[in-house]
């Protein structure tokens, strides 16, 4: 279980170092309650802090928070003298204020100096999770935990990857240059439609006469009886030009062809 929690940590930091800058020795600002709690459970903080983070780290107190150790009485000598061995983060507040309010203030809402929090208080872990890129420590059970990322972590990190990969300025005057700009799509002007060829009727198709003279050929309008392959008569005329007609135009008799006998 040790194995897994440690590279879940490792992995975390790593996301925060690409999304959010963060670098070692990482700035771990130690609040006043924290400070009593590893000294009541007999816990090295700086070791501790080192293997949950995977790395070089620099401890950090605001003079706020050692205030509210030293209104704690004698009794919370050895909690001072280990916040006294940190590097001291000036806060610039000329009076005291409560540690909590103390941290949110140098936290601020954006973390721009990039601080790993190690609290114990609970309103204060609640107050910075709604700020993104902000690692949090605290103790459960003898144990120190790095808490997953927040939802606004998570947030500001996909927002980041999303501006990351949008082209800027310069990069989109190239592109637009480079392309070429097409040329407008003419749209050809629909004229009145033709008739359905499947819906029209068919053309009545004259069938050839056999040549045989009488032939009936059927069309769509009836039968009708066409002569193919009969003589053409001659029109005779008489002596002064004129046609003669078929009914007076003379007759001429057959001739009829003779045998020869043999003899």
């Amino acid at each position: 279980m040790r194995q897994k929690r440690s590279k879940a940590y490792r992995k975390l930091m790593a996301m925060y170092s690409t999304s959010f800058g963060f670098r070692q020795p990482f700035q771990v600002l130690v609040d006043s309650e924290m400070c009593e709690v590893t000294i009541s459970q007999k816990m090295d903080l700086l070791t501790q802090i080192q293997s949950v983070l995977v790395g070089s780290v620099k401890m950090m107190i605001t003079q706020c928070c050692i205030h509210e150790l030293y209104l704690q009485g004698k009794s919370h000598q050895p909690a001072v003298d280990l916040a006294k061995s940190f590097e001291r983060r000036k806060c610039n507040h000329k009076e005291a204020i409560p540690g909590n309010e103390c941290i949110a203030a140098v936290v601020g809402e954006i973390n721009k100096h990039r601080y790993v929090i190690a609290t114990q208080s609970h309103p204060l872990r609640l107050s910075l999770r709604a700020v993104p890129g902000v690692p949090i420590v605290h103790i459960t059970r003898s144990v120190m935990i790095l808490e997953p990322a927040s939802d606004s972590t998570l947030r500001a990190k996909q927002r980041a990857e999303q501006e990351a990969l949008a082209p800027s300025t310069s990069e989109r005057a190239m592109l637009k240059a480079a392309t070429p700009q097409a040329k407008p799509v003419l749209k050809k002007k629909k004229g009145a439609k033709g008739p359905n060829p499947l819906s029209m009727k068919k053309k009545a198709q004259v069938h050839e006469a056999h040549e045989v003279k009488g032939t009936k050929v059927t069309d769509g309008a009836g039968t009708k009886k066409v002569d193919v392959g009969g003589k053409r008569k001659r029109n005779e005329t008489w002596d002064d030009g004129d046609e003669m007609s078929p009914e007076t135009q003379p007759k001429h008799k057959r001739r009829r062809r003779h045998k020869h006998r043999v003899q």
